[in-house]
């Protein structure tokens, strides 16, 4: 399948939303979403492992990887991002296509599947819920914090981004993100530097994308969304993943993670960490194989005996 796999652009407003393509050009369309400071790269090692029949394509989202930064001014936020996946979408003639998204990209799947429903046919989660809840006593504080944290970084002068050595951005990123191999972080790494001449390299991400998303939803509001989705959903969790890093929400999580399977939506538990799906594929691939295979591919073949 390597040899099939090629560069994705979409022009948008301020720019391009860039990517990667899997397949042949009539399979049935599968949409990929990283996770935050991530980049399409992620699923370099898990779409080989997938169904063959499937076209897949891989973004990179707005102020990551080799896609374009937002304007100057712009926040980033689930709605945004969920925004460009309707550009992509229109801009590949997408009518109806399957989601696959890892962490904050499954939660702006989430979001998506419940504003578009009649879109998406089927919808994995790969260690996330779909939605992020915030206490609402928290709402309040976290915007102003996001608000001023962007106001701060319009004061200060063109910050000049920092220059590191390959190898010392290996070891930055290793350090920074525990749960990611050496292999997966060279993999990310691929789309997530920019070559200064001469000098070395520099992070390809919006410094933005480091601040608080001001955007949130209560708990109430995620599950009258969460029931809006139309469309199948599967759950892969991994043993030590998001429960671990993000302990706070957890009796938030449990609420969705109940109303999916009061859905009879299909939920798994896989050992490994947040980044299981880039890290060991063979671990998570089984699994959304058989869902593709059931929820996605055998409903289009139906459609087009009839």
């Amino acid at each position: 399948m390597a040899e099939e796999v090629s560069e994705l652009c979409v022009p948008v407003p301020w720019g391009e939303i860039r990517g990667k393509v899997w397949g042949p050009d009539h399979g049935r369309p599968v949409l990929c979403l990283h996770g935050w400071a991530d980049n399409c790269g992620t699923f370099n090692t898990l779409i080989p492992l997938l169904p063959k029949e499937c076209r897949y394509v891989a973004v990179d989202l707005a102020g990551h990887g080799r896609s374009s930064h937002r304007p100057p001014g712009a926040f980033y936020c689930a709605p945004a991002y969920v925004a460009d996946v309707r550009r992509v979408a229109d801009a590949l003639g997408l009518k109806k296509f399957s989601i696959i998204g890892h962490s904050m990209g499954a939660d702006i799947a989430g979001m998506f599947s419940a504003l578009y429903p009649e879109m998406v046919d089927a919808l994995v989660l790969l260690d996330a819920y779909g939605f992020f809840p915030t206490d609402s006593k928290e709402v309040s504080k976290v915007m102003r914090q996001g608000m001023d944290e962007m106001i701060q970084f319009e004061k200060k002068s063109e910050e000049k981004k920092r220059v590191y050595t390959y190898e010392k951005v290996v070891e930055r990123l290793l350090t920074a993100n525990p749960t990611l191999s050496e292999q997966s972080v060279r993999i990310l790494l691929e789309r997530g530097l920019v070559q200064v001449e001469g000098a070395g390299f520099v992070f390809s991400r919006d410094l933005r994308v480091n601040f608080k998303n001001m955007l949130r939803l209560s708990l109430e509001q995620s599950l009258e969304m969460q029931s809006r989705i139309q469309a199948s959903v599967l759950v892969v969790l991994a043993e030590d993943g998001f429960d671990r890093i993000f302990s706070e929400p957890g009796r938030f999580t449990s609420a969705i993670l109940q109303s999916f399977q009061d859905r009879n939506h299909k939920v798994v538990i896989v050992p490994g960490d947040h980044h299981v799906h880039l890290n060991k594929p063979e671990v998570v691939a089984p699994f959304v194989s058989n869902f593709l295979r059931t929820k996605a591919l055998s409903v289009s073949t139906k459609q087009h005996k009839l």
